[in-house]
This record gives C-alpha cells, sequence and structure tokens, in this order.
C-alpha cells in the first residue's frame, strides 16, 4: 500500500506551520508510531506525571485518578528545555493546579518541584514517595506522546529501586500525531525538532548509563536519516 495515500495528506492538518514538506511528515509520522507504547493500563498504586510543556498531560493524569487508575498523584518537574521562561511557577506547581481544578483531591497530590529532567524526575520523584512512605508496586507514568518511550526506558534505567518488582506502564494524552501542535505548546517544525532529539538519544543514551537498551527499526532508523539530512529540525541533536 502506498503509505502517502495511507496516511492521507498530513499536511492539510497542520495551521500552525504549512512550511513542513510532506514528505517530512510522512517520515515523521513513523517516529511518533515508534516513540508511542500503547501500553494497557490498570489499577496501580502511583499515577507519575513528569514534567514537560503540556497542559494536556495533566488534565489526563488528572482524569486518570479520578478513574481510579491510582491511589496517589505524583507530579515531578522545576523546568527543563522547553519550559524555561514559560511559566513563573515550577511545572510542578502549574500541573498540580490544573488537577486541583479537575477535581483531584490535594491530599492525593504529591509534589516534587526539582527536577530539571527526566532522570531527575524519576530520582527525586522515588526519594519523595519514600519520605511519605509510599511503596508502589506499580506505577503509571504519564508525559506527552512523543516522550513515552525514553520515559520508559529513563524510568527503568533510573529508578533507585528494584524495577523487577514494579509494573510500570507510560500513557499519554491519546492525541494523533496530526492534531498534536497547537499554540502554547508547538508548532509542527517544532515537534518534528523534539522527535529527532529524542530518537537521538534513545540510540545514544544507554551507552552512557542513562536508559535501557531498545532496539530501533530499520524504517525508523531511515525516516529519521532523512529527517536529519533535510538539517530543518536538528535544534536537539547532540553534536559530536
Amino acid at each position: 500500500m502506498d503509505k502517502t495515500n495511507k496516511l492521507g495528506n498530513l499536511s492539510e492538518h497542520f495551521k500552525l506551520d504549512d512550511r513542513v514538506p510532506e514528505e517530512d511528515l510522512i517520515h515523521a509520522q513513523t517516529l511518533w508510531d515508534y516513540l508511542l507504547f500503547h501500553h494497557e493500563l490498570k489499577k496501580s498504586d502511583v499515577i507519575m506525571l513528569l514534567g514537560n510543556n503540556d497542559i494536556r498531560t495533566a488534565e489526563h493524569a488528572a482524569q486518570l485518578y479520578l478513574l481510579g487508575y491510582g491511589d496517589w498523584l505524583v507530579i515531578s518537574g522545576k523546568a527543563g528545555n522547553m519550559t524555561k521562561g514559560k511559566w513563573k511557577q515550577p511545572e510542578a506547581h502549574v500541573f498540580r493546579d490544573v488537577a486541583l481544578d479537575i477535581g483531584v483531591p490535594g491530599n492525593r497530590i504529591i509534589v516534587e518541584n526539582q527536577a530539571t529532567n527526566t532522570g531527575e524526575n524519576v530520582k527525586f520523584s522515588y526519594r519523595i514517595m519514600k519520605k511519605y512512605h509510599i511503596k508502589p508496586s506499580s506505577i503509571i507514568l504519564v508525559q506527552t506522546p512523543y516522550m513515552e518511550r525514553r520515559t520508559y526506558a529513563t524510568f527503568m534505567k533510573q529508578w533507585p529501586g528494584n524495577t523487577a518488582l514494579l509494573r510500570v506502564t507510560v500513557t499519554s494524552p491519546p492525541i494523533p500525531f496530526r492534531l498534536y501542535p497547537i499554540r502554547g505548546v508547538c508548532s509542527i517544525r517544532e515537534l518534528l525538532a523534539a522527535m529527532l532529539g529524542i530518537l537521538q538519544r534513545i540510540q545514544v543514551y544507554p551507552r552512557i548509563g542513562f536508559q535501557i537498551h531498545q532496539t530501533v527499526p530499520p524504517e525508523v532508523i531511515i525516516a529519521y536519516d532523512h529527517l536529519i539530512e533535510t538539517g530543518r529540525y536538528n535544534d536537539f541533536i547532540i553534536k559530536n
């Protein structure tokens, strides 16, 4: 089946930035599909929301709590690369206010407001849960869609406890690639740049002990290489 026909004219959906070529959007869809896990969610001890620049993740985490998927909502984050200067308070405080507005009880929310990257989200959340005498056997991680795979890989490497005794699932707001870019979060070009940076780190970070190893399929490598070669989306690429 022709891939273009299968996906349709994706560029019609991107109103924030119509300068991204159709071919690039097709390759970007391949990356998006790989970066998502589609884990089946089950009742867990903790829902853990990791800091990011998208309020929709806080709404998603709050809804999961209200649906009974977790006993606690742990929110972690001070500021990262995509939120520096975005808000006047830490990510965790912004997201806590969203959760409170949606109806999550304040006494079921635990805030960690010092983490500046995913590894710190994991380690600092472990520390604060230990302070509250919470020893989870199951955790639902909440992040943006394109960060699901990297979040899981980082968690499984950086969690100070025994991950063999822990059921870990990852979820994100159920938003299709073509509808994800919105004002205040990212344009389509910025989304492509973010995904390229994440995919590079999925390949590089296991070698330096930041994440567990994950296999990257050949079609994903082809899509990644094409987008890198354009030079249009390399904002977050680590230089050798």
